[in-house]
């Protein structure tokens, strides 16, 4: 009889320890990130309220240097904010459409046992407001998005983000955490074509993307954006794809992954891992110490996306050297995006595609943007080149000396050795399929920057140039 009491009670026992870790007591509103950072990580030991505020707003933004786009965002910037909840908290979810929008819109996480995750209950038209609640069950990275339709619309114009429910344990400390989204979007013009670019759906259908890019645009984690971090940290990545169409093949050049969370789960299921996929509509967590100081770059290992289509991310990390792991030189300038000119070897025609320029301040700033994102990935945003590798445009006595010259190693590619400012280069400069206007603006352009100075180059000099070596 004793030991059927004590069996009772240690049941007894546990079954209040358990109602009190579901019992949800008092509440709070959920902090909310912006890419790439992460809200902090979860103490409480209980379950809670946690009120989510999340506004729908289209706004016109930039997509690549020049290039604008309309996005449909939720909270404003692309992706959508990082909402980070635990489990087994009573998430109430409040979802704003601004009165300015022109669509309705409603939201799907996957993080929702519920019909359409929460997508037929938050259909919500431009000025209204919807609410529902959910129960956190799952713990896991899960990807949320826009589910009116069509769907694959609203998804393709930046309608997703993060929502990780961390474990009631919680997940291992590490020093640092970022968010990263890889996304593909779909434009009219070509790639880098400035201007006011509205969706393709065609493209969409076709699955051909113009942009394959992290954290809503080209550039958005380089230079002055990059991720920071110093040697001896540990950096913990939550990576998701929003699609709507390609799968990433996450790689951090320089590094290797300690720790990969699969497909946003909360278990490790690899260590030491190169490459991870990740899949349309879905996430991966990657762990990883670091060890000596680099400009480590992020990339879909896809490779033409990353250096022609803008998939490619910096995490600049500072601190001691350490020869024993690695020496040698590190720099930043040697790894920029090679921008989305489509090259070729000297033999093919290219297409004069480009806008109209008119005045010299205009050209200017189109010869800016050709040459971000054609030839600062070799010669360097300061064109400064790399040295035994690739010349120098800054202070040029061999660009400077000759015109027309100039418009033909454009035109044409140039190969074999050359002498410029007293040094000897022996390589292959492939042709580049620009068109007349973008010749002649970025050699405007070179031609009055970096301490050159000198007249313009014409379109109808480019025009007599192509002409002749045809």
């Amino acid at each position: 009889m004793f030991l059927v009491l004590l069996s009772f009670l240690v049941t007894a026992c546990g079954r209040d320890d358990a109602g009190k870790d579901a019992e949800i007591r008092g509440e709070e509103k959920a902090v909310l990130t912006h890419a790439p950072a992460v809200p902090p990580p979860i103490s409480r030991k209980h379950a809670t309220k946690v009120i989510v505020d999340l506004e729908v707003r289209e706004v016109l933004q930039e997509l690549a240097p020049g290039v604008q786009y309309t996005f449909w965002t939720f909270g404003g910037k692309v992706p959508g904010q990082f909402i980070r909840v635990r489990e087994g908290d009573l998430v109430e979810f409040h979802l704003h459409n601004h009165p300015d929008n022109k669509m309705p819109h409603n939201i799907d996480l996957h993080a929702v046992t519920g019909p359409g995750g929460g997508a037929e209950a938050s259909l919500t038209a431009p000025g209204h407001s919807s609410t529902f609640s959910f129960t956190a069950k799952n713990p896991g990275l899960y990807v949320y998005h826009c589910a009116t339709a069509p769907v694959g619309m609203h998804i393709a114009n930046g309608m997703y983000g993060l929502i990780l429910v961390e474990p009631k344990e919680g997940l291992p400390k590490v020093d640092r955490e970022f968010y990263v989204m890889q996304s593909d979007f779909y434009t009219k013009g070509r790639h880098g074509e400035a201007g006011l670019q509205p969706f393709d759906m065609e493209k969409a259908i076709q699955e051909h993307p113009d942009y394959v890019v992290f954290n809503g645009s080209v550039g958005a984690l380089t230079g002055e954006n990059a991720l920071q971090a110093k040697v001896g940290e540990t950096v913990r990545l939550f990576v998701g794809n929003g699609g709507p169409n390609m799968v990433s093949s996450f790689h951090v050049i320089g590094e290797i992954f300690d720790r990969v969370y699969g497909e946003g789960g909360v278990k490790v299921n690899q260590e030491q891992v190169q490459t991870t996929l990740i899949p349309s509509g879905g996430s991966t967590v990657v762990e990883f110490k670091l060890d000596v100081p680099a400009t480590y770059i992020l990339v879909d290992h896809s490779i033409f996306r990353a250096f022609n289509k803008g998939a490619i991310g910096m995490l600049k990390v500072s601190g001691d050297d350490h020869p024993a792991i690695f020496s040698g030189k590190q720099g930043d300038l040697t790894y920029q995006p090679e921008g989305g000119a489509i090259q070729a070897m000297p033999d093919d025609k290219a297409a004069d595609k480009a806008p109209v320029v008119q005045s010299r301040e205009e050209w200017m700033k189109h010869g800016a943007r050709v040459y971000a994102q054609v030839c600062a990935a070799c010669h360097q945003v300061d064109g400064k080149g790399v040295p035994q590798a690739f010349p120098p445009l800054a202070k040029s006595d061999f660009l400077m000396a000759d015109k027309g010259r100039s418009i033909d190693v454009l035109l044409q590619g140039l190969q074999g050795p050359i002498t410029v400012n007293g040094e000897k280069y022996d390589g292959v400069m492939p042709k580049l399929d620009l068109s007349d206007a973008d010749v002649a603006g970025v050699l405007t352009y070179i031609r009055n920057s970096f301490g050159n100075a000198g007249d313009p180059v014409t379109v109808e000099e480019v025009k007599a140039r192509r002409a002749k070596g045809k």
